[in-house]
């Protein structure tokens, strides 16, 4: 009996098959053979099964206009990787034996040299997975630059190492929260390995130098979560019914939001629809940017849409394959399968089913629903969430930083008229003495001293200001266009005033005060700082501002963001990256690379992240959706996304809220010590490393304690922008504020710590 129904698929593009197909089959059922794969005593394939699942037809689907070859190779590969899933699976999964699975592991990167001189000799194969990597290796990577052996070794590391996440959680019993599962997902699940093999099968190398830019990492995540999303709900049965597998995500919504399996079917197709979307709008409205910005000649910009392309077969060829292949529960399936599609859309038996189809994927979440919010509602407050003790212990000088800052604030002109918007300023002294950014910086630094706790909390200020001072002067308010080109220059501007040698080139005369308040802050902040620690400090300060462009993007589309691209890119508008660069330093983290971008790190500093943005978008609602037209709140994404009402709404961000705090003790008591160990960490940097998790604890609890204590989302606070007022409540217009938070440093014992915490990000 099937557990659900599949849903109606989004499938914009049509799937086409390689003329090659045939070729293909014949070859890699010899090559797996050859491997050593259909082994009769590994108790995992044999060659009817092999057949039967048809890897073959998948890669022919998937990479229609690859030559034969090229087709061969990359068939090749799937077979590999499909049989490593089930070969870990009867070997490792079912008897929880992880000390075996992390030596198998462990061996498995030995096989995949990226440098030319690695002289390092691989050691003999000695079962069918390591045979086939070698082989794999050597008939790939030749042609191809270091960079893309580099990210190809490293997403093929992750698919591997993390079936070790998958295990454990199986042995806990645990099923993921939605976030940390799409991050995981992405791990685990291979398609950004997938992207990368397309990059090779298209021959359509990414230039290097706009490899890790937003656009290309936002179409590869959007990419890979759409092809794992489907493939959740094509595998459901098999995975979860038959293997007793917690990570799928219909299985995620089904226990985060008490749903049955239907209905947490149809919510996950939502989100592929969502999040194809997402490709969609990223390819056709940053793209073009990015050419520009970084002067891609005319081959790299036809090699990066070829990228795309592939991309998309890749999206439309695997979900025709999963309609097909005997590996899926397929016999109810909707979507493209039958229904004649060609070049221009579907035609033939089934063509009017395929296009409502198609249509309801256009009107569906992420489509033509996200760009018809009015902006201006008349909402009421909501319930402030309870998760932290009400009391902390304060910094003593607290009313000297509250002093001090304030008076600095004015000096900086933070008071003054804004030429470019009608009034008599942003802020006032008196609206700045509520929002008490200072009682945010003592919470988060009790033991600080006077001076340094007052430049955390300039700091605080400054990055509120900035975030409430980039829409007022860039953003279509009170009628007028949106300004993306002058707002592009004054993000560009602000690295001068941030020079990386205190002997380098003066920065330039300041014009606003957010460029005046950030030079006086770094000459006073950089001196304490080695290079490197410079270095990741204003790479996290232009992260943060950077992502105010994505927001006003956004605002002049009148788009709300998809729920996943929300939640990753408020990160950065919250400062996170910031507190990152700062929180290390502050603590003397000087460990190894790979243990900082280790899932357990990642996971703690994601999970903490996402607390406290989940917590100003529940105390900041009223403030945003009702005075500020604001798009980017998660209580808004999820209304839209869901299309349910704002109290549901609210419920699920702050079970979403409570889940990311359960994750981040679950991952602090449970994997925290396996990560010292597999990694050797010492005595020195143990104890640093679980004295930066205590500091994410306190400074999670202190940015609940502040929004609990500032004035600054109260209703008789607030007043609305330019050419707004309360007879046009509810009708239309845009933004006039930000909307960040503050925050801080998550530990102590450092200059630079006093001033992380501010950077966490400013509270709007």
């Amino acid at each position: 009996m099937r557990p659900f129904e599949l849903p109606d698929f989004y499938v914009p593009h049509p799937a086409r098959i390689n003329p090659h197909l045939e070729g293909a089959r014949t070859h890699t059922r010899a090559w797996a053979r050859d491997m050593g794969m259909l082994d009769p005593g590994l108790g995992v394939w044999d060659e009817r099964l092999l057949d039967a699942m048809d890897y073959g037809l998948m890669c022919a689907y998937t990479h229609p206009d690859a030559s034969a070859p090229e087709l061969d190779l990359v068939t090749d590969w799937y077979v590999w990787v499909f049989f490593f899933d089930d070969h870990f699976l009867e070997t490792f999964k079912r008897g929880r034996d992880m000390a075996g699975a992390k030596e198998y592991l462990g061996r498995l990167p030995s096989f995949m040299p990226v440098r030319d001189g690695d002289t390092a000799t691989p050691p003999e194969p000695d079962n069918p997975v390591e045979r086939g990597l070698a082989d794999l290796w050597a008939r790939t990577v030749p042609g191809m630059s270091a960079d893309w052996r580099v990210r190809f070794a490293e997403s093929t590391a992750n698919l591997l190492n993390e079936s070790l996440w998958e295990l454990a959680n199986i042995d806990a019993g645990r099923v993921a929260n939605p976030m940390e599962y799409i991050e995981m997902r992405r791990r685990v699940g291979g398609a950004p390995w997938s992207a990368n093999l397309v990059e090779h099968a298209a021959g359509a190398e990414i230039p290097a130098r706009v490899a890790g830019a937003r656009p290309l990492l936002v179409l590869r995540d959007a990419f890979s979560d759409a092809v794992h999303l489907r493939n959740d709900l094509f595998s459901y049965q098999r995975e979860v019914e038959e293997e007793g597998e917690l990570s799928n995500g219909v299985l995620v919504l089904e226990r985060f939001l008490g749903l049955p399996a239907q209905e947490a079917a149809d919510a996950v197709n939502d989100l592929l629809t969502s999040r194809l979307h997402q490709f969609e709008n990223t390819a056709v409205t940053e793209l073009p940017p990015l050419f520009e910005e970084h002067g891609l000649d005319p081959g790299e910009r036809l090699a990066v849409l070829a990228y795309v392309k592939g991309l998309q077969d890749w999206q439309s060829g695997g979900h025709e394959w999963h309609m097909r292949s005997s590996r899926y529960m397929n016999d109810s399936a909707g979507g493209a399968a039958g229904s004649g599609w060609v070049l221009g859309g579907p035609t033939g038996l089934g063509t009017s089913s395929a296009q409502v189809r198609l249509a309801a994927g256009l009107l569906g979440p992420g489509g033509v629903r996200s760009f018809c919010h009015v902006p201006y509602e008349p909402v009421e407050p909501l319930p402030h969430p309870r998760i932290f003790p009400a009391e902390m212990r304060l910094n003593p000088h607290l009313d000297r930083a509250r002093r001090e800052s304030l008076e600095w604030a004015g000096q900086m002109g933070f008071y003054d008229p804004v030429p470019e918007v009608p009034g008599p300023g942003l802020w006032t002294a008196a609206k700045n003495a509520g929002f008490d950014f200072a009682l945010c910086a003592a919470a988060i630094d009790p033991d600080v001293s006077a001076a340094e706790l007052t430049l955390s909390a300039q700091w605080l200020t400054w990055g509120t200001y900035g975030d409430d001072y980039f829409p007022a002067v860039f953003g279509p308010v009170g009628g007028r266009p949106g300004d993306m080109a002058g707002a592009k220059v004054f993000h560009e501007r602000l690295g001068a005033f941030m020079p990386l040698e205190p002997e380098g080139e003066a920065p330039p005369e300041p014009v606003n005060p957010v460029e005046r308040a950030l030079g006086d802050l770094w000459a006073r902040t950089a001196q304490a700082m080695p290079v490197d620690g410079r270095r990741s400090f204003r790479a996290a300060v232009e992260s943060m501002t950077e992502s105010w462009l994505w927001e006003l993007a956004n605002h002049l589309q009148n788009r709300i963001p998809d729920p996943v691209d929300y939640m990753e890119m408020r990160r950065r508008t919250f400062g996170s990256d910031l507190t990152r660069a700062l929180t290390r330093l502050s603590h003397g983290l000087r460990l190894p690379e790979e243990v900082h971008r280790s899932r357990t790190f990642l996971g703690l500093e994601n999970a903490a992240a996402d607390v406290a943005c989940l917590v100003n978008d529940i105390v900041s609602y009223q403030k945003e959706i009702r005075f500020e037209g604001e798009l980017h709140n998660c209580v808004l994404v999820v209304r839209s996304f869901f299309d349910c009402d704002v109290n549901r709404a609210a419920e699920i961000v702050v079970d979403l809220m409570e889940s990311r705090l359960r994750q981040f003790e679950h991952l602090a008591a449970v994997e925290l010590p396996v990560l010292f160990d597999d990694h050797g960490l010492g005595r020195a940097d143990r104890e640093a490393l679980e004295g930066y998790v205590t500091g994410m604890r306190t400074w999670m609890a202190a940015v609940h304690l502040w929004h609990e204590r500032t004035r600054r989302y109260d209703e008789a606070e607030l007043t609305y922008p330019p050419g707004r007022g309360p007879a046009l409540d509810g009708l239309g217009g845009h933004r006039a504020g930000g909307h960040g938070l503050p925050g801080g440093s998550w530990g102590r014992a450092h200059p630079a710590h006093a001033i992380a915490g501010a950077m966490t990000r400013a509270v709007v």
